[in-house]
């Protein structure tokens, strides 16, 4: 069998080791007789996986004691609306930060609930950089300061933790999660769509602090309610019960790579090697000013947008597969998550080398 090397922005590439125990537990989870898909979501087996799950993951990103970790379904994008109906607290508007697509998405989506103060966009530049935060018009009654850390579009990564005193910051951090460490305490609110750093799509994650949740107006769906959802374990209804598995899966491979901490060292050699090879040629261009690179998304254009297509059939030849950019960018994207192997990264620049001795 051969494995190939997956640069999907998401679904993504899953640890191998991961995939490989999930395979061996398909059919008998510990002698249990069943498969963990086939368990009651109630049952002491799976809440065993359950409970582990979440003290894995509290362990990994050193998430205080006075955040609740919720387990929740549809996607982050849910989340543009549940945010906003439960971190308002009968305030008028929010604060949000407009870096890209994602962003955008969220924008929109709470505008329909508040008054949405867009207190940065750097829409002007097509997204390549990031205005610093002393240039911010923000409101100082604002519920919450959403913004996007990384934009897994664009390629645009934040460098900093904006600061925003008594406003809880808000953040969707699906595209960045849990690729470095992170101080969990600087934030109210933390989300992320599983399908990228986590595990299978179909899981999304909220870390919530205690005291923004039992607010939420009286317009919020009850699954959407944070407080509904942190007093039955996430489980008001049935879970995603196994993407909830094999991320707890990924969050013990997490720990044997030495947690955020070891992944950070791989992480970032992984980037500055591929953006090197981007930045020594004349064939291969990245739009993004160098101090807003993202660690986890790389797009990049060739030097004449004709060869794209061949490009993409000598990848895919040697086992490179979803390297195409975005239909909104073009160009190419190498999505380089946790899951991806410095190998993988390193088998990309060979070809791209080879591809602009041919074609350069």
């Amino acid at each position: 069998m051969t494995r190939k090397y997956n640069f999907s922005a998401g679904p993504a590439m899953l640890p191998q080791e991961v995939l490989e125990q999930a395979q061996a537990e398909m059919l008998d989870w510990h002698g249990s007789g069943m498969s963990v898909m086939e368990m009651s979501h109630r049952g002491k087996e799976y809440m065993s996986i359950a409970e582990a799950a979440e003290a894995d993951l509290r362990e990994v990103m050193a998430i205080p004691d006075n955040y609740k970790v919720l387990f929740l379904q549809g996607g982050a994008s849910s989340q543009f609306s549940a945010i906003p109906l439960n971190l308002l607290h009968g305030k008028a508007g929010a604060d949000y930060i407009n870096t890209g697509a994602w962003s955008k998405k969220a924008i929109a989506e709470a505008s329909r609930y508040c008054a949405v103060n867009v207190a940065s966009s750097s829409e002007d530049t097509n997204f390549s950089s990031i205005y610093p935060q002393e240039s911010w018009d923000t409101n100082p009654d604002a519920a919450y300061l959403h913004y996007t850390p990384n934009e897994t579009i664009g390629g645009l990564e934040f460098p900093w933790i904006p600061e925003t005193g008594d406003v809880p910051l808000v953040a969707d951090m699906s595209s960045t999660i849990l690729s470095r460490p992170v101080d969990v305490s600087k934030f109210g609110l933390i989300y992320a769509g599983a399908q990228k750093n986590i595990g299978p799509a179909g899981l999304t994650i909220v870390i919530v602090r205690d005291d923004l949740i039992g607010k939420a107006a009286d317009i919020t769906p009850t699954m959407m309610d944070y407080a509904v959802q942190a007093k039955a374990g996430s489980m008001y209804n049935t879970p995603p019960t196994y993407a909830w598995y094999l991320a707890g899966l990924v969050f013990k491979w997490l720990q044997r790579q030495g947690g955020l901490e070891g992944m950070a060292e791989i992480n970032k050699r992984k980037a500055d090697k591929l953006y090197a090879a981007i930045d020594d040629s004349d064939f291969y261009k990245n739009p993004v000013q160098k101090e807003f690179r993202s660690w986890m998304n790389v797009p990049f254009t060739l030097a004449n947008s004709e060869l794209d297509g061949e490009f993409l059939k000598q990848a895919a030849e040697r086992d490179l597969v979803t390297l195409k950019g975005h239909r909104s960018v073009g160009g190419m994207r190498a999505s380089i998550y946790n899951a991806m192997p410095e190998a993988g990264v390193d088998a990309l620049i060979a070809m791209m080398r080879d591809f602009e001795k041919e074609y350069g």
